[in-house]
């Protein structure tokens, strides 16, 4: 995943218009600590805002309940969507948040899903290296992510939910699942 701060010119603003974080890409193992790391540099800047529009297929679970952590402790409110630039132009974009990524919001303070970005789960599967294919999570390791969907006031059932899908399927969220679940709203 790679991060990068931009302008959010949403009235014209010029050089004032405050400045937010746009997250992109695959969450990885070494991704919590890249965040981390960029944030510090980042706050330099006094228009930076606590607002991060985040883009992802997903990646490894494990750093997702990272990097939702440390969205948590920064306070952050997280938007799923792309961040792009049009002509002098630069703002939000329809985008994604499948798979782990889901796990990497629920660390957000605020949580952002518009109707025009999609959210997906589907269950864990864990590879060893050199192993195709990947095994089933274990029981521990989805207690652990149920206990943490309800630290982030996520309902838990969204990772039952996750796990009673059939491997290989990815189940896109409905509106009413994702308010139902207390995962995100459609705006601020």
């Amino acid at each position: 995943m790679t991060f990068r701060s931009v302008n959010f010119d949403s009235n014209d603003c010029g050089a004032n218009c405050p400045q937010v974080i746009v997250a992109d890409g695959v969450i990885e193992a070494e991704t919590p600590q890249a965040f981390v790391d960029f944030a510090k540099q980042a706050s330099q800047s006094q228009r930076l805002r606590s607002v991060i529009f985040m883009n992802s297929p997903g990646g490894n679970v494990v750093a997702s309940m990272e990097l939702g952590a440390a969205f948590r402790r920064l306070r952050a409110a997280v938007v799923v969507a792309g961040f792009a630039s049009v002509g002098a132009r630069s703002g939000p974009v329809a985008g994604q948040c499948l798979s782990a990524c889901v796990y990497a919001l629920m660390g957000a303070t605020q949580r952002v899903a518009p109707p025009e970005s999609r959210l997906g789960l589907h269950r864990m599967s864990l590879e060893a290296p050199g192993e195709s294919g990947g095994g089933l999570a274990d029981k521990r390791l989805v207690a652990i992510l149920a206990r943490y969907a309800a630290q982030m006031g996520v309902s838990p059932a969204l990772v039952w939910h996750a796990e009673s899908q059939t491997p290989g399927t990815l189940h896109i969220l409905s509106p009413a699942e994702i308010v139902r679940w207390r995962l995100a709203s459609t705006r601020f």
